[in-house]
C-alpha cells in the first residue's frame, strides 16, 4: 500500500477514536465510530484475497448495523429526554439498545459470531489493530454509559462472553480464531467488573492490549497461522518460542505473569461485592481458556514436528522485521505482576 495512503488511514483511525473519547454528545461519538470503521476497511481489504474481501464485507455489515442501532437509540433517547447528552440516558429502552449495539461493535457474546470469521480472513497486523485499537472507542462509550445500564444485563453479557470465549476456542486449529475467542473472553472479564470498579476494566484492557500485541507480533515474526506451524519454530528461534509460550500462559492468567493481575483483582472485587458464586463461575470459565493456551504451548515447546510437512517450510534467514514493539510488549506481558501493589494504589 502507498505510504501516503497508509498514513492517511492510520491518522483517520486515531482521529475517529480520539473523537469518540472526547465527546459527550451522541452524534459526535457516532461520527467518531464511523470514521474508525471506514478507515480500517481499506486496510482489511488491501490483499485482494477472497477471504480478506469476505472478512471486510462481514465486518462492514456488522459495524454498519451497530452504528445504525446507536443512532436509533440516541435519537430515541433525545426524543424522550430532549437532549443528546451521553450522561442523560434515562430511558431504559434506549440504554438497552445502546449496550446491544456497542456489544456488537466489540464482539461480546451473544453478538460475537462475526469476530472469529473476520479475524480469520485478515493478515496478522490488521488483526492486531482489530483486536486492540478498534475496541477502544466502543469500550469508552460503554464505560461512560455503564451507570444507566441494567446491572443484570451487563453481568449476563460478561458471563456469556467469558464462557463462549472459553468454549469456542477449544477445538480450533487456526491461531487467529483462537485469538478471536481469547479476545471475546477478555472482553467478558472487563464488562463483568465495569459496574463495580471501572478502573479495573481499564487495567484489564491495558494488560490485554500488551499481551495480545505480543502474541500477534510473535506470530507475525514466525509467520505462523496454524497450530501445525508452531511445532516448527522452536528450532528456528528458541528464545522467541520460550517467550511466546510464557505470553500465552500470561493470557491464560497464570501467576507469576502479568495476566494474573487483572483476573486476581477482578475476582477479589466480585467477592467484595458479595458475589462469590459469580466469581467462582468466572474462575472456572478462565480454566477453559487456559486449556487452549496450554494446547498452543504444548505444540510450541513439547513437540517435534514430523519430517513430512504438509506446509511450506520457511527459509531460515535472519528476519528484517522491526522487533522493538515485540520486545517491549513481551516484557510488559511477562513482568508486571511485582508492580501489582503500586498499580492497585493508583487505581
Amino acid at each position: 500500500m502507498n505510504p501516503y495512503v497508509l498514513t492517511a488511514l492510520l491518522s483517520s483511525l486515531g482521529l475517529g477514536t480520539t473523537l469518540t473519547f472526547a465527546s459527550s454528545h451522541w452524534l459526535l461519538a457516532w461520527m467518531g465510530l464511523e470514521i474508525n470503521t471506514l478507515a480500517i476497511i481499506p486496510l482489511m481489504a488491501q490483499h485482494h484475497h477472497p477471504r480478506a474481501v469476505e472478512a471486510t464485507t462481514k465486518y462492514f455489515l456488522t459495524q454498519a448495523a451497530a452504528a445504525a442501532m446507536i443512532l436509533f437509540a440516541s435519537t430515541t433517547n433525545a426524543w424522550l429526554t430532549g437532549g443528546w447528552d451521553m450522561n442523560d440516558m434515562s430511558s431504559p429502552i434506549a440504554s438497552a439498545m445502546v449496550i446491544a449495539a456497542l456489544a456488537l461493535k466489540i464482539g461480546l457474546a451473544p453478538m460475537h459470531f462475526w469476530m472469529p470469521e473476520v479475524l480469520q480472513g485478515l493478515d496478522l497486523l490488521t488483526g492486531l489493530i482489530l483486536s486492540t485499537w478498534q475496541k477502544l472507542a466502543p469500550l469508552a462509550l460503554i464505560v461512560q454509559t455503564a451507570q444507566a445500564i441494567d446491572p443484570l444485563l451487563l453481568t449476563t453479557l460478561g458471563l456469556m462472553s467469558t464462557l463462549v470465549g472459553g468454549w469456542g476456542g477449544l477445538n480450533q486449529t487456526q491461531l487467529r480464531k483462537i485469538l478471536a475467542y481469547s479476545s471475546i473472553a477478555h472482553m467478558g472479564w472487563m464488562i463483568i467488573v465495569l459496574q463495580y470498579a471501572p478502573q479495573l476494566t481499564l487495567l484489564a484492557l491495558l494488560m490485554y492490549i500488551f499481551m495480545t500485541s505480543s502474541a500477534f507480533l510473535t506470530l507475525k515474526t514466525s509467520s505462523s497461522t496454524k497450530i501445525g506451524t508452531l511445532a516448527t519454530i522452536w528450532s528456528k528461534s528458541p528464545i522467541l518460542t520460550t517467550a511466546a509460550a510464557l505470553v500465552l500462559l500470561s493470557l491464560g492468567g497464570l501467576p507469576p505473569l502479568t495476566g494474573f493481575m487483572p483476573k486476581w483483582l477482578i475476582l477479589q472485587e466480585l467477592a467484595k461485592q458479595g458475589l462469590p458464586l459469580l466469581a467462582t463461575v468466572m474462575a472456572l470459565a478462565a480454566l477453559l481458556s487456559l486449556y487452549f493456551y496450554l494446547r498452543l504451548c504444548y505444540a510450541m515447546t513439547l513437540t517435534i514436528s514430523p519430517h513430512t510437512n504438509t506446509f511450506i517450510t520457511p527459509w531460515r534467514v535472519q528476519t528484517t522485521q522491526f522487533s522493538f514493539p515485540l520486545a517491549l510488549s513481551t516484557v510488559v506481558a511477562l513482568g508486571l505482576l511485582p508492580m501489582a501493589p503500586a498499580i492497585v494504589m493508583l487505581v
